[in-house]
């Protein structure tokens, strides 16, 4: 459903968190390996993240990529919305152009209903909480974390 980049993305912002709220900031080599994704792509993608303000990172030897208050409010659908753009969001599933309410394709409103409900459920929690969840072991992000 979602691309490997928004599914690394996702992974790599959570992890992030996790560090964050032990005051620690982590580079792309420590995140791709703990969240097991390859270093070059999740340095891509981090930089993505960075340009979309859904983290933050300095440079420097006690530089590394961090999220703090300002990041407090983001979730999964920003994440997508970041990496992929909102085609999971908008348009017409069939591809007609004029596909709408007044001009809906065999699959409008029925792919409306699928909308509204992944949209509720990639906005249900933030990031922050995510990570809560998974520094208390109620959730994991990899085989090795």
């Amino acid at each position: 459903m979602f691309s490997q980049a928004a599914k690394y993305a996702a992974k790599a912002v959570i992890y992030v968190w996790t560090q964050s709220l032990e005051d620690r900031k982590v580079g792309a080599k420590e995140i791709g390996s703990k969240i097991e994704t390859p270093e070059a792509f999740t340095a891509k993608i981090l930089q993505t993240l960075v340009k979309a303000k859904l983290i933050g990172s300095v440079k420097g030897p006690n530089g590394g990529f961090y999220v703090d208050e300002n990041h407090n409010k983001f979730t999964l659908k920003d994440i997508i919305l970041a990496v992929d753009g909102d085609a999971l969001f908008s348009g017409c599933t069939l591809g007609l152009p004029k596909c709408s309410e007044k001009n809906p394709c065999p699959l409008h409103s029925e792919i409306v209903k699928v909308r509204k409900a992944l949209e509720s459920s990639l906005t249900s929690k933030t990031l922050k909480i995510m990570a809560v969840e998974v520094i208390k072991g109620e959730t994991r992000l990899s085989t090795v974390f």
